[in-house]
């Protein structure tokens, strides 16, 4: 029986959207996938949207499911989604960029509040410059925070002496190789590996002065951890992983503040992390992670969008921390509706004020800690 041929590259991107639609209980049949590639073989494709009409032909969406399978064709091939929020004024999308597919483009400058005092939910587009810093500032902090993540067990066994499971198909293989004598059983353990790293900072205009400080911290923990991944989020989501991978951390800060095109604006926490969970590649990140959120929590107007997103987040991860600055006060205490609708999902409330607190936090993931709602209720 001859071997089955490798998939070609070029053919993968149409074979896993198959399977994404698959995953949300979508008609895609083997013959659908081979019909969709030949589809768009015959067309060129000359454009996206050749794509998109081969999809439509090939698979056949439902009508009242048409519009789940255009957000997904659009998270698969462009690696953005939508999530239509209502606010006061206006309808508004929330805008997602991955900066690995879209980094190149011109960043239009229409506002920039030098104060950084105000938040609110309006859309303001703006460049930030940062400093240049020690680079000697946070190596410590990279090179132990790997050790210190929640760990967990993977499928995949290691040989081990001692301490462990007898594996039994490889001692009989052992027996049958030696004429039934084995000087030692031969004993396996399930390999244990660090959990992902998730990271959401806040980069709305009330959280500006510390954000320069949490993009170092969250450069360092790229730098240090295989399993990391960070986004921005303001009026904009933006994934800024693949800046922070350059090694040299001015030039990561840089390339990251020419990706990210809402410094200092709006605040729409809520609309932001339901796009992010809306995206299935994005949401994959948080299954099972540590997640990070780095904001002061301040949400305008209705929190509800906000609630639901950090239950969501929640059930995927398996601890959700919320680093605010406000909780360097020893005054603070989670009064705001806001907060108090998200504490039951929060397994961490934290001060966040510093990059020394910030830190210590971190590398203290891997130790459990009592949830925060317990924590905070016999505090107020």
């Amino acid at each position: 029986m001859m071997p089955a041929r490798p998939l070609p590259k070029g053919a993968q991107p149409f074979v896993g959207f198959g399977r994404l639609l698959r995953g949300f209980g979508h008609g895609a049949a083997p013959e659908q996938v081979e019909s969709f590639m030949e589809a768009v073989s015959l067309l060129g494709p000359r454009s996206m949207e050749d794509i998109r009409q081969a999809a439509i032909a090939t698979f056949a969406p439902p009508p009242e499911r048409f519009m789940e399978f255009e957000v997904l064709f659009r998270s698969h091939f462009y690696g953005e989604a939508a999530v239509t929020v209502s606010d006061d004024a206006d309808e508004e999308e929330t805008q997602v960029k991955d900066e690995g597919r879209s980094c190149e483009e011109h960043i239009e400058i229409r506002a920039h509040d030098e104060s950084g005092e105000r938040s609110s939910t309006a859309e303001q587009l703006a460049v930030r410059h940062f400093a240049r810093a020690p680079e000697t500032a946070l190596d410590g902090f990279g090179r132990h925070l790997a050790k210190a993540l929640p760990r967990r067990r993977t499928f995949r066994h290691l040989r081990v002496r001692s301490r462990g499971r007898i594996d039994l198909r490889r001692s009989l293989r052992e027996i049958v190789r030696f004429d039934g004598d084995i000087p030692e059983p031969i004993l396996r353990r399930r390999q244990v590996v660090p959990r992902r790293l998730l990271v959401l900072i806040d980069i709305s205009g009330s959280m500006k002065l510390h954000t320069e400080d949490y993009l170092k911290v969250a450069h360092a923990a790229v730098q240090g951890v295989g399993m990391a991944e960070v986004f921005t989020f303001g009026t904009r989501l933006t994934r800024i992983t693949p800046a922070l991978r350059i090694r040299n951390r001015d030039q990561a800060l840089t390339r990251a503040a020419e990706c990210v095109d809402d410094w200092d604006g709006g605040t729409r926490i809520g609309p932001t992390l339901l796009a992010f969970l809306s995206v299935p590649r994005f949401a994959s990140f948080a299954r099972g992670a540590a997640v990070l959120v780095l904001s002061d929590g301040l949400e305008r107007g209705d929190h509800a969008e906000m609630e639901i997103a950090m239950r969501r987040l929640s059930s995927r991860a398996h601890r959700l921390s919320l680093c605010t600055p406000l909780a360097g006060d020893p005054h603070f205490r989670p009064e705001t509706a806001g907060l108090q609708a998200i504490l039951p999902a929060l397994d961490d409330l934290v001060d966040g004020s510093s990059t020394a607190e910030l830190t210590r936090f971190m590398l203290s993931l891997g130790r459990p800690a009592r949830p925060a709602a317990e924590i905070w209720q016999r505090a107020t």
